[in-house]
């Protein structure tokens, strides 16, 4: 067709022979291009405007000062000093294609820029990750066997988050192997206040793996499910049809889409394949090895209780970094395990230990202290205990009531700022009126508060004694000489001093020693105490001639004065605004169920009630 336009002017004339020529040659060159390999493809390409992840930012200093890094490994702190070895490309693509995976590594200026990177200004960190991956990297490994899936995919978190369980993208993904919120809720992760699984390495490693599976199930192709994972799967599709790949003549992979799509995803592939060289080739590049000092084994418990880190490190002797390490996932430190069974990761060593001391960390003052289940809400009048010139005590805010009549021109509010209470207030206590009539009377309700000091414990009044001694003085002379006749000479001494304490407290004015004083007494004159004690010594000097019974009407008078007595000598209290049993039984250093003993089982208070007190 060609010669045929190029010797017959007339065709060569025809426009519409000119546009079907024109298109023959444009299908003809699109075959050519597709005919090309994709590999070459990717190993021309060379872009400038690359970003690089966000974990090639992450601060190597802080992580240097990570409880595991510097218990378990040993690192060269020289490491970023060292200078790199000269290597040529031909080098690197040999080392790449000596590395056995799955997933195909192809080499371009772009991975070189990542290897560059790795190598040189972030050595250090190279081996601060190579460091972590001696814990991390046998995790990873059994997630993805569990899945079925390349085991170099475990290299992932390299780029995701330098292998730092508390790494936070500006975009909000988190963990390990930064999973965004809503991608963690839809693969089943658990994440509150508490507890963000997402920083588990255990089951954000299990999360990941199982996405990056559906992932490679809508594609089939390795580098488009590792770019679906960066940026999701909704701008990989839209590449794709800027690309024109849903056409069989073009090969559906990250190379084949790489200019359509968002610039951090163009280096996210060639960042994986560069990981990866470096985490097997370090030692080629003067990149000193991270050596484990021991062998970290662990082994993980259910806990039941909700206890916190600290109460567990106190009872087994560990220290709180190390619990930290090893159960990122809790935010707080704090293990929810009255909510439901949570794992606990800890050494090996220690997990027989936590078993047969778990009820003892449950009970250490800890991760409940402050919460309350239970919370009635205040009235505004409960006591507040105070301490006011040195006297304990109760501040009570009581409610004082007044009435007021309306005076002509009178509103509820020049009324309720006269009394100093709020308009709702005023209108509460008055029924909500607006609009008060002249001559209406109207309640006003405040408040004060009163300081009321607590009672101190009764003691009996100062004319207890008194009082029954003037009983026992209004006694005939026969009735006390036959109380004392009762002392036989097998009375102790205690009970004779019991009789001999009774009359020194009788009345000594000289009526009553007169009236005592018996009918033999000498005339010789003696101190009141003298004659009492004369006439103890003769009552029982006389007791076995002179013993008589004591007279019916005697007991009587005798058992009132012992009730009387009693009477007098009983505690009660007056209940107050806002106390119950407990705070009474606490404040007279008792207990309720003796309150209830002696008030009733069922007993409820009332402000005024006498409740007796033992």
């Amino acid at each position: 067709m060609g010669t045929e336009f190029l010797e017959n002017p007339s065709i060569a004339m025809n426009p519409v022979r000119i546009y079907l020529v024109t298109l023959l040659m444009a299908c003809a060159a699109a075959c050519t291009a597709a005919a090309q390999s994709v590999l070459a493809i990717a190993d021309h390409i060379n872009d400038s405007t690359i970003v690089y992840p966000q974990s090639v930012e992450t601060d190597v200093n802080k992580m240097m000062q990570n409880w595991y890094l510097r218990t378990y490994t040993a690192l060269d702190k020289e490491a970023d000093q060292q200078p790199d070895v000269t290597t040529s490309d031909e080098e690197i693509i040999k080392r790449l294609q000596s590395i056995p995976t799955t997933i195909e590594l192809p080499f371009n200026s772009v991975v070189r820029a990542y290897i560059d990177m790795y190598t040189g200004k972030k050595r250090s960190l190279v081996e601060t990750m190579l460091g972590m991956s001696l814990y991390y990297m046998p995790i990873f490994e059994e997630a993805l066997e569990r899945e079925g899936l390349p085991i170099e995919l475990k290299y992932l978190p390299v780029i995701e988050s330098a292998l730092n369980p508390d790494a936070v993208s500006r975009a909000g993904a988190t963990g390990l192997w930064q999973i965004m919120l809503s991608t963690a809720r839809g693969l089943g992760l658990e994440v509150n206040t508490l507890v963000d699984e997402r920083r588990d390495p255990v089951a954000s490693s299990a999360a990941a793996t199982a996405y990056l599976r559906q992932l490679y199930e809508i594609y089939h192709d390795w580098s488009l499910a590792i770019a679906a994972y960066n940026c999701g799967p909704g701008n990989i599709n839209k590449a794709l049809r800027r690309a024109g790949a849903d056409t069989d003549s073009t090969r559906h992979d990250f190379w084949a889409i790489y200019p359509f799509l968002p610039q951090e995803t163009r280096g996210y592939v060639p960042c994986f394949i560069a990981a990866t060289y470096v985490m097997n080739h370090y030692n080629k590049h003067n990149i000193s090895p991270a050596l484990a000092k021991r062998p970290i084994l662990t082994d993980s418990v259910h806990v039941h209780h909700r206890v916190n880190f600290k109460q567990i490190a106190d009872v087994l002797q560990l220290p709180v970094e190390e619990l930290q390490i090893l159960n990122p996932q809790y935010r707080k430190q704090e293990i929810p395990g009255d909510i439901r069974p949570y794992s606990l990761v800890l050494p090996a060593n220690q997990v027989y230990s936590y078993i047969l001391s778990e009820k003892t960390i449950a009970s250490r003052e800890g991760a409940r202290s402050g919460r309350r289940d239970k919370v009635e809400p205040s009235t505004g009048f409960g006591p507040r205990t105070a301490v006011v010139n040195g006297q304990a005590g109760e501040w009570v805010t009581v409610e004082d009531v007044k009435y007021h009549k309306v005076a002509r021109n009178e509103t509820m509010a020049s009324i309720a700022k006269k009394y100093g209470v709020s308009l709702s207030d005023l209108k509460r206590a008055n029924k909500n009126i607006s609009r008060p009539k002249r001559g209406q009377t109207l309640k006003i309700v405040t408040s004060k508060d009163e300081f009321r000091p607590y009672e101190d414990t009764p003691q009996p009044e100062e004319n207890d004694n008194l009082l029954v001694r003037n009983d026992i003085a209004s006694d005939t002379e026969e009735t006390t000489a036959a109380r004392q006749v009762e002392l036989t000479d097998s009375a102790t001494t205690a009970e004779i001093a019991e009789v001999t304490a009774d009359y020194t407290t009788l009345p000594t004015d000289s009526s009553t020693v007169a009236t005592d004083a018996p009918a033999e007494t000498s005339g010789t004159s003696a101190a009141p105490s003298d004659s009492v004690n004369s006439k103890v010594a003769s009552t029982f000097s006389n007791s076995r001639s002179n013993k008589t019974a004591e007279t019916p009407a005697q007991t009587s008078k005798s058992q009132k004065s012992k009730q009387s007595t009693a009477k007098s000598s009983q505690r009660t209290h007056t209940v107050r605004r806002g106390e119950s049993l407990y705070k009474i039984a606490k404040k007279y250093g008792t207990t309720v169920e003796e309150l209830q003993r002696l008030n009733g089982k069922n007993t409820k208070l009332q402000i005024g009630d006498k409740i007796k007190l033992p």
